[in-house]
């Protein structure tokens, strides 16, 4: 596996991603468990992507020392655009945990320590997926048609799947989460186990971790295809898939605020993933420059956004109190 970035920069990758988690975490412990509001959502977010563009300048400035400025140019656009897609599919995974807390009724105070060790799993499992998924391009040209096959399709089911209201009680996953474990029939605080009866068994919140990191294996499988469309280097796929997930706790609570207002989002990601689809399997015919995908993603998560808002459906206006 051929990477671009030196050893030094792997390492204050790996040394970046472990302060923010623990501050993330000793942060989290110190709020104990409560609500987020938009402002802190808003503000959280705000510093994740700061640190993902600093992150940004500083492999540019890493690149142009030893390549020049010409190619550091082309591998920060990689990253960039990486990061756009990953962040962009990320909402979409958003959606679904939204979805997943209204159906359990998770109070919104124990929701930030679900999605945090969500997050945690997240970033493990990408790791090891993009490692090998890394390995097995270079080694096998061809799974990238592959990639770009499956990628085209899932881009097609879900424009067809989209504005389809979801039904979770049908879902395999947990139906089959159901029948591995008895769950209790009411929360005890943050806790995963307790006892009724007599007996020491799981509490829905269990049940909701379990499912998320479910959904979140199904997300990837999607999600990280989609980037070695952009590049194959494997420093940059990395990097700019767990920037994006790092901000997704913040980010879900920014969201969920708004939801109905990016109610066109999944088109726009179905065209996305359908383009990327097409990208990689023409990749040997025609080779479309990382500046010019670039362009793309941005124009159509732009476009989709605004006729999201202008479209969206107003809300019930709010009574004096409320």
């Amino acid at each position: 596996m051929n990477t671009i970035a030196p050893d030094w920069l792997w390492v204050f990758f790996v040394v970046s991603v472990l302060v923010a988690l623990f501050i993330d975490f000793v942060v989290l412990r110190k709020q104990g468990a409560h609500a987020v509001s938009v402002k802190e959502a808003l503000n959280w977010s705000i510093v994740w992507v700061a640190l993902s563009f600093a992150f940004n300048g500083l492999f540019w400035w890493a690149v142009a020392q030893d390549h020049g400025t010409a190619v550091a140019n082309v591998k920060a656009t990689e990253f960039l655009t990486g990061y756009l897609i990953e962040k962009s599919l990320a909402v979409d995974n958003i959606f679904v945990f939204l979805m997943i807390f209204t159906y359990f009724a998770v109070p919104p105070a124990y929701q930030k320590r679900v999605l945090m060790i969500g997050i945690i799993g997240a970033i493990v499992l990408r790791t090891v997926m993009i490692l090998l998924g890394s390995w097995l391009v270079a080694q096998f040209h061809w799974l990238l048609y592959v990639f770009g096959a499956f990628l085209l399709i899932t881009g097609i089911k879900m424009w067809w799947a989209s504005g389809q209201e979801p039904n979770l009680e049908d879902n395999p996953a947990l139906k089959l989460l159901r029948r591995l474990m008895p769950v209790s029939k009411s929360f005890d605080g943050e806790k995963f186990f307790t006892i009724e009866n007599g007996k020491r068994i799981a509490t829905p919140l269990l049940l909701v971790v379990a499912l998320v990191g479910v959904i979140d294996v199904i997300f990837a499988v999607d999600s990280i295809p989609a980037i070695f469309a952009i590049t194959t280097d494997p420093f940059i796929v990395l990097t700019s898939n767990i920037f994006a997930i790092l901000g997704l706790r913040a980010m879900y609570f920014l969201l969920a605020a708004m939801a109905t207002k990016f109610h066109l989002l999944s088109y726009g990601l179905a065209v996305i993933l359908a383009f990327i689809g097409t990208k990689m399997l023409l990749i040997d015919v025609v080779k479309i420059p990382v500046f010019a995908s670039l362009g793309v993603v941005a124009a159509i998560l732009a476009i989709t956004m605004i006729l999201s808002v202008r479209t969206a459906p107003k809300l019930p206006a709010r009574r004096p109190g409320e």
